[in-house]
């Protein structure tokens, strides 16, 4: 696999990491609802601003331009799929954000496991083709451009601050797990 690649995928495992404590915080409701609204905000925090902002944008911004310029196929399939992905994936965020608002923790919860499975699906599909696809879409000097303005991104968007959330989002799965134990 190829550095650009590489560097979606990590970001992806941490995505999968924070996707485990939407069944986690779930236990809260009913019990320490003041609980599962600090996790539940942190969660929707963490998915607007590392997933979509940091990670989504990259995609959007640099990786689906290029390959659908490379492959008319894929913009119209696969990559026209990835990005509606992407606008659901906001939409869910919203809803859930509205129901925890209106303390419906039920109905944010099932909203949460939604997000939960439909980009876990994504994750699955861009992790074993669309990234594979990569080394046969690019030569190893445009895969390499790619990487670095996916790193660009990073320090545009703030390096310090991606690292702080991936932090956050760990020491939240270390808290939540902690809890149930």
């Amino acid at each position: 696999m190829n550095r650009a690649a590489n560097l979606l995928q990590a970001e992806h495992e941490i995505i999968i990491n924070a996707v485990g404590l939407i069944s986690e915080a779930g236990v809260f409701i009913g019990k320490d609802c003041s609980r599962y609204e600090k996790t539940v905000k942190e969660l929707i925090y963490f998915y607007r601003n590392y997933a979509d902002k940091y990670h989504h944008y990259k995609e959007e911004i640099v990786l689906f331009p290029e390959m659908g310029k490379k492959n008319e196929l894929l913009d119209n399939g696969v990559i026209k799929e990835m990005f509606e992905h992407h606008e659901d994936f906001r939409n869910m965020l919203s809803v859930a954000e509205q129901l925890l608002e209106k303390s419906d923790y039920e109905g944010c919860g099932k909203q949460l496991r939604m997000y939960a499975e439909a980009i876990l699906d994504h994750i699955a599909v861009e992790n074993d083709e669309l990234f594979q696809m990569l080394e046969t879409v690019f030569d190893n000097e445009e895969i390499n451009r790619i990487y670095f303005r996916f790193e660009d991104i990073d320090r545009d968007l703030g390096v310090d601050e991606k690292h702080r959330m991936e932090e956050n989002i760990n020491r939240l799965i270390l808290e939540t797990t902690s809890i149930r134990q």
